[in-house]
């Protein structure tokens, strides 16, 4: 039974991403409308080509791994002192500050979707990357700090004790011990966060418009539709070519993301 059922998630795996490979490569003017099972041509090249330059993936592409990378490091640095601040320093009632910055995770992002574009319309940060860039790192913040908060907890409190006792100052402590102590959470909680922002498409396109602000995704919702006569083939290319950075950084980065799930589970 347990064969069974790998087997079952298998073909359920494989089999989407069979079309996608076969369809992906396809001429755009041989395809019949339908998803082909069977090889119709080889037009790789020719799709991924005109997605990343005629259809602009490349422009937002660039513009996203801008914030992907930006965004995510801001966040996890952010979320590394707010928890260093709520559990090490001796702040009053580290519960309430606890749950205030985690309870970002906790509503619905569109919640705050009509406020954010109203201020952003009012302020002149609306289709700005910088007001994109703010939006998302605040956005990042609170479960990276759920994640960094739960290995500092989990350190024995005579690591700080020891180092007080050393003459050492918090500014210190932060950065030449506990910050040495939690990197794989600290790597975990930027992998997760990278992937939030790069797959977001719901800021995107509520507070950007512009070709050189929008980040990817919000381009690829459009491909299909401004691109209709090339064909579902060069939105598919467009698609691959969004899915590789977060696959090929979970896949360098893999020991490093497990041992901080680990060590911020436990």
């Amino acid at each position: 039974m347990r064969v069974g059922f790998v087997v079952g998630c298998v073909v359920l795996w494989t089999v989407p991403l069979w079309l996608l490979v076969v369809n992906l490569a396809t001429p755009a003017g041989r395809y019949a409308g339908r998803p082909e099972w069977t090889p119709q041509g080889f037009a790789v090249l020719e799709n991924l080509g005109t997605a990343w330059s005629t259809a602009g993936i490349g422009d937002s592409f660039a513009t996203s791994l801008l914030y992907a990378t930006v965004c995510g490091a801001a966040a996890v640095l952010v979320a590394a002192m707010a928890a260093f601040a709520v559990v090490v320093l001796p702040v009053p009632v580290p519960a309430f500050w606890f749950w205030l910055v985690y309870s970002g995770t906790l509503f619905p992002l569109q919640m705050f979707l009509a406020p954010l574009f109203g201020l952003y319309a009012e302020t002149g940060l609306y289709d700005t990357r910088l007001g994109l860039l703010l939006v998302y790192a605040a956005w990042a913040v609170p479960f990276a700090f759920f994640l960094v908060r739960n290995q500092l907890a989990a350190m024995p409190p005579e690591v700080t004790e020891s180092a007080m006792l050393d003459g050492a100052s918090h500014r210190r402590i932060f950065w030449r011990i506990h910050v040495p102590l939690v990197r794989p959470a600290l790597g975990a909680a930027f992998l997760f966060q990278f992937t939030a922002v790069w797959n977001d498409l719901l800021l995107g396109i509520t507070l950007s418009r512009s070709r050189g602000v929008q980040p990817v995704m919000a381009t690829l919702t459009t491909l299909n539709d401004v691109y209709s006569a090339a064909g579902p083939p060069v939105a598919l290319a467009g698609a691959l070519i969004v899915s590789l950075p977060t696959l090929l950084l979970f896949v360098m980065f893999r020991r490093l993301f497990l041992r901080g799930v680990a060590a911020t589970a436990g």
